[in-house]
């Protein structure tokens, strides 16, 4: 399904997915097709967002994913940080949980990255038409993006992406840009060096 923008003259805000067979394809062959959370991808998800933090020097560190999308978006590695009355959005209370494993396609900036094949840094989304009017913004306050694709060598398809998200606009430049890419590097190597029947 796309999502269209009628006031910017139906403009398509989520990419089509031709490849979407593929992937899946692709994904059920590395042991990453049937939607269950991995620890390692947990704890790689977990240090991609203490070193964002670190980065631009911040005391709590953001939500951080390694995301495959099929039909939707899974989150097979996934770090959230603990629940805080100042989260998301102004004067609100984020419960314990805002993301969970399943997001929609339509949802983010993961399909974005996807089509383009590179890495996508928003500082700010609302600083971009095209991105600033998106549900992940405008129901749970993220502000801004780090991501990149997970690109499978062997088959050339793209599986899913490494992320950062935030509810603030946070400088991540051209530092975010190496981080958010070695920490795809990371990603991929474990994919590749994985027993996929014992994920």
């Amino acid at each position: 399904m796309t999502t269209f923008d009628f006031a910017a003259g139906h403009q398509p805000l989520t990419p089509p997915d031709p490849d979407l067979d593929r992937r899946r394809a692709r994904l059920q062959a590395l042991g990453l097709g049937d939607e269950r959370p991995i620890a390692d991808l947990d704890h790689l998800a977990r240090n991609l967002a203490r070193t964002a933090a670190n980065l631009i020097g911040i005391a709590n560190a953001p939500f951080a994913m390694v995301n495959v999308i099929t039909g939707h978006q899974f989150f097979a590695g996934l770090y959230e940080p603990a629940p805080t009355t100042t989260g998301i959005g102004p004067q609100t209370a984020r419960p314990a949980s805002i993301v969970g494993r399943i997001m929609s396609r339509d949802h983010g900036y993961c399909p974005h990255v996807i089509n383009r094949r590179t890495a996508l840094v928003l500082d700010d989304v609302c600083a971009f038409a095209r991105f600033k009017s998106n549900p992940v913004a405008d129901e749970l306050g993220i502000r801004t993006y780090l991501g990149a694709p997970l690109i499978d060598e062997q088959s050339g398809t793209v599986l899913g992406t490494v992320c950062v998200v935030d509810t603030q606009p946070r400088p991540w430049g051209r530092p975010g840009l190496a981080l958010i890419k070695d920490f795809r590097d990371q990603a991929m190597a474990r994919i590749r060096q994985a027993d996929h029947h014992t994920w």
